[in-house]
């Protein structure tokens, strides 16, 4: 990996490190290999919302043009949600693709993929068998997902 990316990746793994998000476990990141090219990221489920209570784990893979193109992120919990392939989790996020700037941060990317599970965009779904259910159906069947088993759901409700 070319050096300007190593040396930005390590100042903002840090910066995640140091954050009031990680102190207050929201978000997470830890190194996969020495060399910063691959990390696990977490984020916690919003408050309020379906995915509240749940951890949801990420691959992310720092290109060699970082920080100039944007790092490539994928969910590893699966996940119901119109944004996020439930078989992939490939994620439909503008910026993890054509609106990346070169001043956004991990922390940023973290913090944007934690705000799309508070307010997903059904018009520009990534999985359109979640996208086209009723809001009902995803927000079960995410809670289902989220927790261990179903009928933990049945017996909170």
């Amino acid at each position: 990996m070319a050096n300007i990316a190593v040396q930005r990746i390590k100042r903002e793994f840090k910066e995640v490190l140091k954050s009031e998000e990680t102190s207050k476990n929201q978000i997470k990141v830890d190194l996969v290999d020495e060399n910063f090219t691959e990390l696990r990221g977490e984020i916690a489920g919003p408050p309020d919302t379906p995915y509240e209570g749940g951890r949801y784990q990420l691959e992310i893979k720092i290109p060699e043009t970082y920080p100039f193109n944007p790092p490539k992120v994928r969910f590893i919990t699966k996940i119901w949600h119109p944004n996020i392939s439930s078989v992939t989790g490939a994620i439909c996020l503008d910026i993890l693709k054509d609106q990346w700037a070169a001043a956004m941060t991990l922390r940023t990317v973290l913090l944007s993929l934690q705000a799309l599970l508070a307010a997903a965009e059904p018009d520009d779904p990534q999985d359109a068998v979640v996208a086209n259910q009723n809001a009902v159906i995803v927000a079960l069947s995410s809670k289902s997902w989220a927790v261990e088993t179903a009928t933990e759901l049945l017996l909170s409700n």
